[in-house]
C-alpha cells in the first residue's frame, strides 16, 4: 500500500509563520513587511505579533495570504536578572480567518508545565495551530520542555535567535519530544523583528521558513494543510533558496525522498538504526530509499544541501499508515 507523505506535483507556498511588526516590537508595518517577502519569493505570512491577535485579511490578494495569530510569554520569576530568566513563548495562529478573540486565561500567568499545557490544549480546542518557540533562546532544556504537551509543532529552526548568535537548529529537542512520546511536527521560522537594515548580513529574515502543501492559496486550504501536516521546514538566505523536499512516499515498508540537488540525506528513527547516503566529492544526488523497520515508532529525514544548509521532514509513525 502506497502513503504520500509529501506529495509530489503539487502547489507549495513558502511562508514565515513567526513574524513581528511594528503592532509590537518589529520595525516593518505588516503592509511593508508583506512588500517585502513577497519579494523574496514568499506567499504566506503569519502575523504573531506579542499578546495581540490582530486581523490581517485585508493584505490577502491572489499571491498573498496573511495568516492572523499571536505570540503568548510566560516567564519564571526566580532572579531579578530578566537575561538570565527561563521562559516559554508559544504561537498561536487562528485556523479560522474570521477570529478575533484570544484564547481566554483563567488567573494569572505560571510558568510550569502544568500552566504551558492547560493553555495550549485550550488554544488547540480553541481552533489554533500552535507551536513552541525557540527552545535554546528561551533558556529552556529537556527537564522544562519535557513537560509541554499539547501542541501541533516546535520551531525545528528560528533563525531570528540563530541570527544573533544563538544556536537554535533544535533536532536534539524536537526528538527529546518525540521519544518522550509527543506526536508532533516541525516548523522553521523566522521570528523576524527586522532591526537591522536590509543588506546586513545580520538581517533576521529569510533565514528559515515553511514549505505548505495546499491545492490553493486560500486560508481555510493553508490552515487545513498545517493541521495535517502538509509541509516541510527548510532554511536558507535571501540570495540561497535551502533545500527543497519534491516528494515523499511510503510503500510496501520503503520510504521513498525525492529532492533538489543536495550533498546529504539522513534517515533518522527513534532508536539506532539511522542511515546517511551522501553524494560523492563534487556531486550531488535527489533521491534516496531507506527501509523501515517493524519496530521503529517513528522516523524523520533531514537533507542537506552543498553549502550546508538542511530541509527537514516531520516526524512520521508507521503505526498511522
Amino acid at each position: 500500500m502506497k502513503t504520500i507523505l509529501l506529495p509530489e506535483n503539487h502547489p507549495y507556498y513558502r511562508a514565515n509563520l513567526h513574524c513581528h511588526s511594528t503592532i509590537s516590537d518589529g520595525k516593518k508595518t505588516p503592509e511593508e513587511l508583506k512588500a517585502y517577502y513577497l519579494s523574496n519569493g514568499y506567499q504566506i505570512i503569519a502575523y504573531t505579533d506579542h499578546e495581540r491577535l490582530v486581523c490581517h485579511n485585508d493584505l490577502t490578494d491572489d499571491s498573498f495570504l496573511a495568516l492572523n495569530g499571536y505570540e503568548v510569554g510566560v516567564t519564571e520569576n526566580s532572579s531579578p536578572d530578566w537575561s538570565r530568566c527561563k521562559t516559554c513563548h508559544i504561537c498561536l495562529v487562528a485556523l479560522d480567518p474570521d477570529k478575533t478573540e484570544p484564547v481566554s486565561e483563567d488567573g494569572a500567568r505560571e510558568y510550569n508545565g502544568e500552566w504551558v499545557s492547560d493553555f495550549m490544549r485550550r488554544a488547540v480546542q480553541d481552533d489554533y495551530f500552535v507551536t513552541y518557540n525557540h527552545p535554546t533562546w528561551s533558556l529552556e532544556s529537556y527537564p522544562e520542555y519535557s513537560t509541554y504537551h499539547g501542541m501541533h509543532a516546535m520551531e525545528i529552526v528560528n533563525f531570528g535567535c540563530v541570527i544573533v548568535g544563538w544556536d537554535d537548529d533544535n533536532g536534539h529537542c524536537y526528538e527529546d519530544m518525540l521519544r518522550g512520546g509527543e506526536r508532533i511536527f516541525c516548523i522553521a521560522t523566522d521570528d523576524n523583528h527586522n532591526h537591522m537594515s536590509d543588506d546586513s548580513p545580520n538581517c533576521d529574515s529569510f533565514g528559515g521558513y515553511t514549505m505548505i502543501a495546499a491545492e490553493k492559496l486560500d486560508y481555510r486550504t493553508v490552515t487545513d494543510a498545517l493541521k495535517k501536516g502538509q509541509f516541510y521546514a527548510s532554511s536558507g538566505t535571501s540570495t540561497h533558496v535551502g533545500p527543497q523536499i519534491h516528494s515523499l512516499v511510503f510503500e510496501d515498508g520503503v520510504v521513498t525522498i525525492k529532492t533538489g540537488d543536495v550533498r546529504d540525506i539522513y534517515y533518522m528513527t527513534d532508536s539506532r538504526s539511522c542511515s546517511l547516503v551522501r553524494a560523492r566529492d563534487g556531486e550531488t544526488i535527489n533521491t534516496a530509499s531507506f527501509r523501515v523497520r517493524e519496530n521503529e515508532r517513528w522516523f524523520r529525514l533531514v537533507v542537506v544541501d552543498r553549502e550546508g544548509y538542511k530541509a527537514y521532514t516531520n516526524a512520521y509513525f508507521p503505526d498511522t499508515f
